[in-house]
């Protein structure tokens, strides 16, 4: 996957890249788990440098994240849709939500995150790297 794309679930907010993703990350944060309304949320790190989104129903909202340091969600505010987050333990760097891609068929897990947070019911791939919460490198 060299470039990206994808949007909300009304189509109001449309996002695009030409940079590759960094990696997949399967985050099981509490935060990810509410704003998800699932057990993990599946996002793809992608460098902020050339990421283009456009819309006019696109906000966010913030708080601390579980490292202290401020998390900006951005989501529709027209349909809800989560789209990605600006994370700032991680400058430069944007999680993307891997279910608003227009091809996420191509999305393959590279690692899982917060696995101290995992539902009991969820058994995280340990054939992949597992953090019990991020990692500081």
């Amino acid at each position: 996957m060299t470039s990206i794309d994808g949007g909300c679930l009304c189509g109001c907010v449309n996002y695009s890249s030409h940079m590759a993703p960094l990696t997949t990350a399967v985050c099981h944060c509490t935060d990810c788990q509410k704003q998800s309304g699932s057990a993990f949320s599946i996002n793809l790190l992608l460098p902020a440098e050339g990421f283009v989104v456009a819309g006019e129903t696109l906000a966010s909202y913030e708080k601390p994240g579980g490292s202290g340091h401020p998390v900006r969600r951005f989501f529709c505010n027209a349909c809800g849709s989560a789209l990605y987050s600006e994370i700032a333990a991680m400058p430069g760097v944007l999680a993307i939500k891997a279910g608003t891609l227009s091809d996420a068929a191509q999305v393959q897990p590279g690692m899982h995150l917060w696995c101290a947070s995992a539902l009991p019911w969820v058994t995280p791939d340990r054939d992949l790297p597992c953090f019990e919460q991020s990692p500081t490198a």
